[in-house]
């Protein structure tokens, strides 16, 4: 903090016993001590508000930045999904308006059959009953003869 050299202090330490005078250097050391201590603990404290400070001064900007790349992503996506809906929508319309004309196709050839969806749905055989693993069916052990 303070750039004292040794001969410094000395020659500090001895004005001050010749001002204070020996009875009173212990008390006045101990004050002197005391008031140092203060002093840096205090600009300690300073310090690490200071530090405080610019550490919180760079998270609200990391923060701004987030937010507006946040901001910026959430438009595209925005845009994106209002242009896929309205390709959509368009897709539906020709489809709708093309849907007519393919049912006067159908009704013009009747020798032809029309697939009609069928009540039953298909049975489909499921990985686990294919291999044995049927939970309501466990495997029966082999028991081997020796």
């Amino acid at each position: 903090m303070f750039d004292f050299s040794f001969f410094e202090l000395v020659v500090i330490g001895v004005v001050a016993l010749i001002v204070v005078g020996p009875e009173r250097m212990p008390k006045v050391a101990r004050a002197a001590g005391l008031l140092f201590g203060r002093a840096q603990r205090y600009v300690s404290e300073v310090k690490a508000d200071i530090n405080n400070q610019l550490k919180l001064d760079e998270l609200r900007k990391i923060e701004a930045d987030m937010r507006a790349k946040a901001s910026t992503a959430e438009h595209l996506i925005i845009e994106e999904t209002q242009h896929v809906e309205q390709e959509f929508r368009g897709v539906a319309e020709s489809a709708i308006l093309a849907a007519p004309s393919q049912g006067d196709a159908a009704a013009e050839k009747p020798n032809e059959p029309q697939l009609q969806p069928s009540a039953e749905t298909p049975v489909v055989a499921s990985p686990q009953l294919e291999l044995g693993l049927d939970s309501a069916h466990p495997p029966k052990a082999e028991i081997s003869s020796k």
